[in-house]
C-alpha cells in the first residue's frame, strides 16, 4: 500500500516515459482523473480512457512522443506538495513553470486547475505538481 497516490501516479507516468511505453495503466481516483484531463488539454498526453472494471477503476493513458525524434512530450513531471509538507500558494504568488512555458497543477476550492486558470479566477490552493 502506498501512502501518496498522486506521487505514485506521477512515478508510473515517468517510468513509462523512460521505458518508451505507448500506454500506461494507473488505478483511478477523482483527482487523478482531473490531472489526466489537464495533461490532455495542455497537449502532454495523446489520449486517455477511464475504465470502471473493478471497485476502483483504472485510467489508461496513451503517452505522446515526437514522430521523428521519438522525444517524449513530457520532459519533467515533478511533485510539488507531499503529504508531509503541503505547498499552498495564494493567487498572487502562484508559481510559474519555465516562465509560463510549463504548467503547475493546483487543487483549489473550485476544483483542480492550472496555475494560469487559478490566477484568472483569483483563487489559491495546494500546488500538486509541475509539468514541462
Amino acid at each position: 500500500m502506498y501512502s501518496d497516490p498522486i506521487s505514485d501516479y506521477l512515478t508510473r507516468v515517468r517510468n513509462a516515459i523512460m521505458a518508451r511505453k505507448k500506454v500506461v495503466e494507473i488505478p483511478a481516483s477523482n483527482i487523478k482523473k482531473d490531472i489526466t484531463k489537464i495533461l490532455m488539454e495542455k497537449g502532454y498526453i495523446l489520449n486517455y480512457k477511464f475504465e470502471e472494471d473493478s471497485v476502483q477503476g483504472s485510467i489508461k493513458i496513451a503517452l505522446k512522443y515526437h514522430p521523428v525524434t521519438k522525444m517524449p512530450a513530457i520532459k519533467k513531471l515533478q511533485r510539488a506538495s507531499s503529504p508531509g509538507l503541503r505547498f499552498y500558494r495564494g493567487a498572487k504568488e502562484m508559481p510559474r513553470v519555465l516562465n509560463g512555458l510549463g504548467v503547475s497543477i493546483v487543487s483549489t476550492s473550485q476544483g483542480v486547475m492550472t496555475d494560469k486558470e487559478a490566477r484568472a479566477n483569483n483563487v489559491g490552493g495546494e500546488v500538486i505538481c509541475y509539468v514541462y
